[in-house]
């Protein structure tokens, strides 16, 4: 019996200093996220609700919601449908330069976004070298800013799902196929339900850092007001303008949005771990 107590004791022991270390850990977080966001609503606060009201439903603003959240969205989807195929491509099959493909994956998360916009705008402008063998505009369009956007979330979706399929059991594959499933029952019914969870995680990953992007961006969108104007731009320029509140009360309206959705994407994460997990 004290045999057992003693080694209950080294077990809630293992880390020393857990009321200290949790107190550190809540004043870091304190300081680095929850008073900058604090500050956002106090800056916002001093102008007064008709003013925000004003500031924050100004045509322009909510052109730029639009352009921000709807080209985010369907850059996070694309980066779901490919980021998937690719970590399937480099788990499942050898191939020469496989492990330089698995690299450059990463390449978005090393290389300056002032640069990426650079890059892609001289690609996709219509004497770029990919953009003249098109017959459509690209770059400066709300296409361009969602191509930007969809190359620097990408990593996000693919280092989700790779651990999960190189930690797949491929027995279950083997078991669907004795069964009598074909290629694509044997995906629905036994791969995708393990690989829908972390894709969740990377589509939320790739919406959120795509919502807060603005190098890769602002040089491929062309700035052009209710059309392709994002909204960070917008909080910079009234940065530039020394309109602090302004700047902030636009901010306040993307963290709430922001916070939201991420929310319900957590809820529905949450929904399919649990659905799944009963079947």
């Amino acid at each position: 019996m004290i045999h057992l107590q003693r080694l209950k004791i080294k077990k809630h022991s293992i880390l020393p200093g857990f009321g200290l270390s949790l107190g550190f850990i809540m004043l870091y977080i304190s300081i680095l996220i929850l008073l900058p966001l604090s500050m956002i609503f106090f800056n916002t606060a001093t102008m007064g609700w008709p003013k925000i009201w004003e500031t924050i439903t100004e045509p322009r603003v909510v052109a730029s919601y639009k352009l921000s959240f709807g080209a985010s969205f369907v850059a996070a989807f694309i980066n779901v449908i490919f980021g998937v195929l690719i970590a399937w491509v480099l788990v499942r099959y050898r191939f020469p330069g496989k492990r330089i493909v698995d690299g450059l994956v990463d390449l978005p998360f090393a290389l300056p976004t002032a640069v990426a916009g650079i890059a892609l705008t001289t690609l996709y402008t219509e004497n770029g070298w990919i953009g003249k063998f098109l017959g459509f505009k690209v770059a400066f369009t709300p296409l361009g800013i969602t191509i930007a956007l969809t190359f620097i979330g990408l990593p996000f979706v693919v280092r989700m799902v790779q651990p999960v399929l190189q930690n797949f059991d491929q027995e279950m594959e083997e078991a669907s196929a004795s069964l009598g499933a074909n290629r694509f029952q044997t995906f629905v019914k036994v791969i995708f339900p393990e690989l829908l969870p972390a894709a969740l995680t990377g589509f939320a990953l790739a919406f959120a850092r795509a919502l807060g992007e603005y190098g890769s961006v602002v040089f491929i969108a062309g700035n052009m007001p209710m059309r392709t104007e994002i909204t960070p731009l917008l909080i910079m320029t009234k940065l530039e303008q020394y309109d602090y509140a302004g700047a902030t009360a636009i901010a306040a309206v993307m963290l709430v949005i922001s916070f939201i959705l991420l929310f319900l994407i957590n809820l529905l994460q949450w929904w399919t771990n649990k659905r799944f997990a009963h079947n």
